[in-house]
């Protein structure tokens, strides 16, 4: 029997959804709401459009995302100086008072993964993966599918 990388990559993702709401339960964040951190901690003050487009999420998920993350103190939204058009998303000193804890504990699961991974195969997997990413950002997806 063949094993389909799409099951294998979707199995991954659902285990990790699992791992980070349990992994982040302590300060109520979710498998929805993580990355924006993560993205936040990179680069703080960052457009909600900013946001969406470096993760690849529609703009009505990040939307609730970012409304969430602001309900339970880590983020504030605030119009841009300059545009007001644009909402700026800033870290709050709950968030950056545990930047370091909530970081680890993501990481934690891609070291868990890796850690039986030689060097080696993890350069190709990461080549490889990232020349599927690549791939799927210059197609149409809905051509793609047309196309069945």
């Amino acid at each position: 029997m063949k094993t389909s990388i799409g099951r294998l990559i979707s199995k991954l993702h659902r285990k990790s959804q699992v791992y980070i709401n349990y992994a982040l339960n302590d300060y109520n964040i979710t498998s929805a709401e993580y990355a924006f951190l993560l993205c936040l901690f990179k680069k703080d003050g960052k457009t909600q459009e900013e946001l969406s487009s470096y993760l690849d999420i529609d703009k009505s998920a990040t939307a609730r995302a970012i409304k969430s993350l602001e309900e339970k103190g880590y983020v504030i939204k605030m119009k841009d100086d300059i545009d007001k058009r644009f909402n700026r998303i800033h870290l709050t000193d709950l968030a950056k008072l545990h930047q370091e804890d909530i970081r680890n504990r993501i990481f934690h699961w891609s070291e868990f993964l890796m850690e039986d991974v030689t060097e080696e195969d993890a350069a190709v997997l990461f080549r490889v993966l990232e020349n599927m990413a690549g791939k799927i950002d210059k197609t149409n997806l809905k051509s793609l599918g047309d196309n069945t």
